[in-house]
Formats: structure tokens, sequence, C-alpha cells
């Protein structure tokens, strides 16, 4: 299952491992940034909580995540003394190549990115790159060699990009990249362990269960996302809601990607529906291996297609509240999302045997739209 790290990207395959860094290029760092777990013990939930209409609507235990994030000074301070030492020549191609692979396989939001400031374009493509390398691991051509014992050692290479002793020239660019925002470590560690849920998990029981997988997969990109977009100077609203925002966009992002996957993840043996909701309208795993579109089957679609544009209702004020140059490419998600759902209901419901999708002239003719929407630091309300 193709994770939501970022909006518009088809597969990369990208290399991993490659251009291992000479020792002279950079001088280590030692320092990690850690963040506290929920402990079930002190009556710390690790779920969220579940509206009457089961939709989970909470920000997932993120408060730590954003305190510590929103510490611009603390965090320029602990990496003052402990930057690589990195020659200008030598990161300036690091991030062109972060450039390059954004613009190949995410060519809508790198246009999208093409507005913010030139050293959050860096950072921006930075932190792609490390979220399609993470999501190749287990979903790219060699997925099929990868061992949890892998997803071990990329952990904690990441530790190492953290802590200022980058691999190669990709993970160097984000760890420049951690030097200049205060960029928590906890969002990637999540994401990878989204990863492995991939690698033993292909049944969800309840909402409750695919929120957590939602989140690892993708809310943890809104949240690496924020200290780098920036939040609006005159902006009315807190931080928290405003991360709560961006965690809601992912949640979107990855629903709609599983709606819109149904048919190819069944063929794979993955079915990352609500066990229990395809019980209410009637429905088992052999009805979506059947590939068989029933009224049983609309009417559980239309449940889950409602779910999603919930989320990305919730998005929409974080949105509005984002440094103006940063929007964009944060709008042009949230809106062509959209279509695709609108694109699963234009098919009658059938993701079993199509596959919805937004051709590049819509694409191209929302972004306009978008670049309106962002034009507004209110929040703005789609009807």
């Amino acid at each position: 299952m193709r994770s939501a790290a970022f909006p518009f990207a088809t597969k990369p395959s990208i290399k991993v491992g490659n251009d291992k860094l000479l020792p002279y290029i950079y001088r280590t760092a030692t320092v990690r940034a850690e963040v506290l777990i929920a402990d079930p013990k002190r009556g710390e939930r690790l779920l969220p909580e579940l509206t009457i209409e089961g939709i989970p609507h909470s920000n997932h235990h993120i408060h730590e995540i954003v305190r510590r994030q929103s510490q611009k000074n603390s965090f320029s301070r602990k990496y003052a003394l402990r930057r690589p030492d990195f020659h200008p020549m030598f990161l300036e191609e690091a991030y062109e190549r972060c450039k390059i692979i954004c613009a190949e396989y995410a060519k809508t939001f790198y246009l999208g990115t093409r507005l913010m400031t030139e050293e959050r374009q860096k950072a921006i493509w930075a932190i792609y790159v490390w979220c399609r390398r993470t999501d190749e691991l287990v979903d790219g051509p060699n997925a099929i060699c990868i061992s949890p014992a892998a997803l071990d050692r990329w952990e904690e290479r990441t530790e190492d990009i953290f802590n200022g002793r980058p691999y190669d020239m990709l993970d160097a660019a984000l760890t420049d990249t951690v030097c200049k925002f205060p960029l928590d470590i906890k969002p990637f560690k999540d994401m990878i362990k989204g990863m492995r849920m991939d690698m033993w998990k292909n049944r969800y029981a309840t909402f409750h269960e695919l929120y957590q997988y939602c989140y690892y997969v993708a809310g943890t990109v809104g949240l690496m996302s924020v200290p780098v977009m920036g939040i609006a100077p005159e902006s009315p609203i807190s931080s928290q809601i405003i991360y709560d925002a961006a965690l809601y966009l992912g949640i979107g992002n990855q629903l709609t990607n599983i709606l819109r996957d149904v048919g190819e993840d069944a063929q794979r043996g993955r079915i990352y529906l609500p066990q229990d909701e395809l019980a209410q309208f009637g429905l088992c795993d052999e009805d979506v291996f059947s590939r068989k579109v029933t009224d049983g089957w609309r009417e559980f679609m239309k449940k889950q297609i409602r779910r999603a544009r919930f989320y990305f209702n919730q998005a929409e004020e974080g949105a509005s509240q984002l440094d103006k140059a940063s929007r964009w490419p944060v709008w042009s998600s949230l809106m062509i999302y959209r279509q695709i759902l609108d694109a699963v209901e234009e098919n009658d419901y059938d993701n079993l045997t199509k596959r919805a999708y937004v051709g590049r002239t819509k694409k191209l003719l929302t972004l306009p739209r978008a670049y309106t929407r962002a034009l507004s630091v209110s929040h703005l309300a789609f009807q």
C-alpha cells in the first residue's frame, strides 16, 4: 500500500545506500531529539477518542511533538555547535538531487513548492525524498527482499541523520534541514512503524486500527511539514490546531489512497478497510475479492468517502493559517485529493475494477483555484 507521504507522487525507485560520504565532508554531531510516548499505565490513550459517528477526532497525542517543534530558539541553540561542517558545493548538490527527484516523481506538488522561500523549498524536498525512500523499502521493486532487520537499520540510519552523521548525499540534505528547522525525530520514527505494519498486517478490524495506520504512514508527514512551511505570523489560532489540521490532511489523503486502490490492493491479498464496517453492510473479504459492485458495496463506499471528506474539512483551517508562501501546495493537495473521491463516485463506486484518478489537465486547471484559496488567511470552508 503506497503511503500518502506527499501528494501527487508516483512510485520512484530511489537507490538507498549509494553515494556514501567521504569522512572529510562533515564532522560528527551527537544530538538526538526525543519525544515522550503515551503511557497507558498513566491513563493516557494511544488511540484517539471516537465521536458518535465513529470518526476519530483527536490529535493522536501529538502535544509533545508540537511543543518541541515550536521551540525554535531551543532547537537553534542545540544544533548551533553540532551542525556538520558540509562543504557548500556538496550541500548545494545534495539539495539539487532532492529537487530533481521531487520534480520527477511529484510534479504537481513540486510546482506548488516553487512559491516557497528557497530555504523552505530545499527542506521540503529533503523531507519528501526521505519519505519516498522509506516507503520504497516496503512498497518498492525490491520490497520482497526487505526484512524487519532492514527497517531496523533504516531507523538507526535516521537517528544518525538527526545526530549529524548522514550516510549519503540525500541523507546529508535532511541532516542540514533538521539543523535549520525544529524537526523532531518522532514523526520520522512513527512513519517507519507504519512500514513495519505493512510487513505483517493486511487486515484492520476497526477504523480505530486503520486510523493508527493512516497516522503512521501519512499523518506524520503533516507533522514533519509544519515547522518548514511555517505558520502565518498573523494567525489567530493556536499552533496545536494547525498541527491537528496538518495531521488530518495526511489522514484524509491516505484514506483517499485506500479507497482509490481497493482493487489493486485486493489483488495483493490486502484489504485496508474496517472489517466491522464491511460486516455492517453485509460484506466480507470475499465480496472484495470477487470485484462485484453491489448496492451494499455502494452504501459502504458512501460512508468511507464521507469520512475522508470529514478529514479534509478539518484540514482546511490549518491550511489557511500556514505562511502565505507555503499554502499553495497544501491547498492543491486538498482540492485534488477531493477530486479523486469525486472520481470514485463518478465511477458508480466501482473501485474494485476501476482506478479513480484526476487527469493531468484537470490537475493543472485546479492549481489556479488552489492559488486563489492560498491567498487568504481566513478560514474558507468548502460547500
